[in-house]
């Protein structure tokens, strides 16, 4: 530990996992982290639980805990220092250059500029050059704190436009700037020590990106960057990246012929091509029979709805935004249904309900439609039309419990069967402005946390992040390369049974209002369908792919019998198909590998004469030679869900 002089006043600093220690007042926290073996990868602390730079001076006690490079809110440190100066690197080869905004995003960090002229990858390259150059300078980030009128005149003699209006739109009479030399930036940081700390960042892409992400202003340049402690955590990340490109359901969609978005019928509208919607069969047969074994009714209802069912609903008050224009039926205004939930409760209403009918649960793969504009639309990812895995459930107070229990053993069960093994699950509390009494709220929340303990799944709590109309589980399942994707959903909604005036008869004769639970388990057959095309790469497990064999002929003397074998394969239920072009073998056999046919079935003159298959799997195992009923015993082994477990 470093001698000090005592000759000040001195302060306790309480280091976390490090004991108490006495300095002089006005000491420094690189000061304190001095001799210390983990100092070279400390990039910021928290003091008081307060999150700021190593630079920063300690005049009274204080608790210290040291922010390495390697955790979550390190490495946002050194995205947001990368930020910091690929805008310095633009700055200086572009005078034209204007900035935006620099925040981190999940994995990365991004930069808006106003630019003349479009960045391309060549100007990537310059500007990734310029940033070594800055890192290997080594300039100290150094924050300053001062009046808003001397940083709005900083940023007009400095022709920044946009940190002018951001730096009016701050309450607070001070705000804190960060210089890099000559360069400026306006921050709240922090930052590491200097650009040398730097180690290791790629940058990936450009985007155009409305200002403040209204349409209606001006569209800036994005580059988006990445940041690691290390080259060897780069790699890895970019090796991600690549493997994500080769994952990307749109190009696979394209290149397996499972579906498409045509410019004439319109922007975020999904096509099915017939190996896309046979997938998209076998998913909604299992769905709907998994259902009836759950004791659910499956519903259907109409695309349109009469205007005064959505002003009751409410969603014309909440939703506007995210729906259509409404259409004239016979002097009546209609609307396209952005949700399913107004019908569930119209069916519940077709009939006085005891509380010996309840829990009452309507499921449905119901089609709906929201306005979505066009800079947001990502293939089958977000979309304008798409179909909702959606169910309702109508219980008792008393019920809650069981049923929340229920709908959330049933989630994981259906996604452990399509091989979702690992999820992100956040419990979403009451926000300020919520409707229901306390009680229900209290209820509600206590039934979310019980089932997700009870059924010992890790769980964050978003607290205040519920919706107006009651408090939510969120899932998002982990894909195979990590990337976490939002489906499942499990919503109580105290609400809707409100505005519809929803009732059943209770034990003592009287009228009570029921607890009603939104709840998906894929969140939308699209998105769900986009998941798991990048989760298996295009390669479908055998119970899902649209094609399970593929009949390979070698002459065309063996194409009655390769028929003839195909027939039998589609009797026992088995997907097959047959390629009796007048093609080469190897030929045949490469382009079934691209179709990610699970099962080749090589047929010559020899498999003719012995009344045999010569096999070949798509995973390159060995496959003896054998006859169709082998053939047929083994796909039917595999012909299953693959996880699933207890409900």
């Amino acid at each position: 530990m470093a001698i000090y002089s005592m000759t000040k006043e001195t302060i306790s600093i309480t280091i976390s996992n490090g004991g108490k220690e006495k300095y002089p007042a006005g000491v420094s926290i690189l000061d304190v982290l001095k001799d210390r073996e983990s100092a070279e990868e400390v990039v910021a602390a928290r003091v008081n639980g307060n999150l700021t730079d190593l630079n920063t001076t300690l005049d009274t006690s204080a608790t210290l805990e040291f922010v390495t490079a390697d955790s979550k809110e390190g490495m946002d440190i050194c995205r947001h220092s990368a930020s910091h100066v690929m805008a310095q690197a633009v700055k200086e080869l572009y005078e034209d250059a204007r900035l935006g905004i620099g925040p981190t995003i999940e994995d990365g960090f991004y930069y808006d500029f106003e630019r003349s002229a479009p960045f391309g990858p060549d100007d990537l390259e310059m500007i990734e050059e310029r940033m070594r150059d800055i890192i290997k300078r080594d300039i100290p980030f150094t924050r300053e704190e001062m009046e808003k009128s001397e940083a709005l005149r900083i940023f007009e003699e400095r022709d920044e436009p946009y940190k002018q209006e951001l730096i009016a739109g701050i309450e607070d009479e001070t705000v804190s700037v960060y210089r890099q030399r000559d360069f400026v930036d306006l921050c709240r940081g922090p930052h590491l020590q200097s650009t040398g700390r730097i180690r290791a960042f790629k940058l990936l892409s450009t985007a155009g990106a409305y200002w403040k992400g209204d349409e209606k202003r001006k569209m800036l340049q994005r580059i988006y960057g990445t940041a690691f402690p290390t080259e060897k955590a780069l790699k890895e990340y970019l090796n991600r990246i690549d493997e994500a490109k080769k994952r990307d359901h749109r190009k696979l969609g394209k290149e397996l012929d499972l579906f498409s978005v045509e410019e004439g019928v319109g922007a975020g509208l999904i096509l099915w091509h017939p190996r896309g919607s046979m997938v998209r069969g076998i998913i909604e047969d299992y769905w709907k029979n998994e259902h009836y074994k759950m004791g659910y009714d499956v519903i259907y209802s109409p695309h349109i709805a009469k205007i005064d069912l959505w002003n009751t609903s409410g969603h014309l008050d909440f939703y506007k935004d995210n729906m259509y224009s409404p259409m004239d039926v016979e002097g009546q205004g209609y609307v396209v249904k952005p949700m399913n939930c107004p019908f569930h409760v119209q069916v519940y209403k077709g009939h006085v309900r005891s509380y010996r009918d309840l829990p009452i649960r309507y499921a449905e793969l119901g089609t709906v439609y929201r306005y979505e504009r066009s800079g947001v639309l990502h293939g089958l990812l977000r979309v304008r039309g798409f179909t909702q895995d959606d169910a309702h459930i109508f219980c008792t107070p008393d019920q809650l419990g069981v049923e929340i229990k229920g709908v959330l053993n049933f989630t994981l069960y259906i996604l452990r069967s399509f091989g979702f093994n690992e999820y992100a699950v956040y419990l979403s509390t009451r926000p300020d402005k919520h409707v229901g009494t306390e009680e229900n709220w209290d209820r509600a929340e206590a039934a979310l946390k019980s089932a997700l303990e009870d059924s010992a799944i890790e769980y964050a709590v978003d607290p205040g992040e519920g919706v107006f109309y009651g408090p939510k589980i969120d899932i998002k399942i982990k894909d195979v390369l990590g990337r976490a994707w939002q489906c499942s959903t499990i919503q109580v909604d105290f609400n809707l049974p409100e505005r519809f005036d929803v009732e059943y008869r209770g034990a003592d004769g009287g009228f009570h209002r029921p607890i009603m639970v939104h709840r998906a388990l894929m969140g939308s057959l699209e998105r769900f369908f986009g998941c798991l095309i990048e989760h298996y790469g295009g390669a479908f497990p055998v119970w899902l792919a649209p094609v399970q064999v593929s009949l390979l002929t070698v002459t065309g003397r063996c194409d009655n019998y390769a028929e003839e074998i195909c027939a039998g394969l589609r009797e026992s239920g088995i997907r097959a198909e047959t390629d009796t072009r007048n093609e080469k073998l190897g030929f045949k056999i490469r382009e079934a590998q691209m179709s990610k046919v699970p099962y080749m079935a090589v047929i010559g003159d020899k498999e003719v004469a012995n009344k045999t298959l010569s096999i070949r799997s798509r995973d390159g195992r060995s496959v003896p030679e054998m006859p169709i009923d082998g053939l047929i015993d083994l796909v039917q082994k595999e012909n299953r869900p693959i996880g699933g477990g207890p409900r």
